[in-house]
C-alpha cells in the first residue's frame, strides 16, 4: 500500500514564496535590469517549516 506524507506547513515568514528577485537599479550592457536573489531566512528558500516537537510542561505532580 503506498503510503502517504502531510504535507509541511507553509513558512509564515514568507507565505510560501521563499525567493524574491530584486532589482539593483543598474542595468546590464545589454539593457536589462541587474537582478539579485534573495532567500527566506527562516525557511532557507523552500517555503516550508519543518514541524517541531512541542515542550509540555506540567507543574506538580
Amino acid at each position: 500500500m503506498p503510503q502517504h506524507t502531510l504535507p509541511r506547513p507553509i513558512c509564515g515568514h514568507c507565505d510560501g514564496f521563499p525567493t524574491v528577485s530584486i532589482t539593483t537599479g543598474t542595468r546590464t550592457p545589454d539593457g536589462q535590469r541587474q537582478t539579485i536573489a534573495a532567500h527566506c531566512p527562516a525557511c532557507q528558500g523552500t517555503g516550508h517549516t519543518t514541524p517541531t516537537a512541542r515542550a509540555h510542561s506540567r507543574i506538580g505532580a
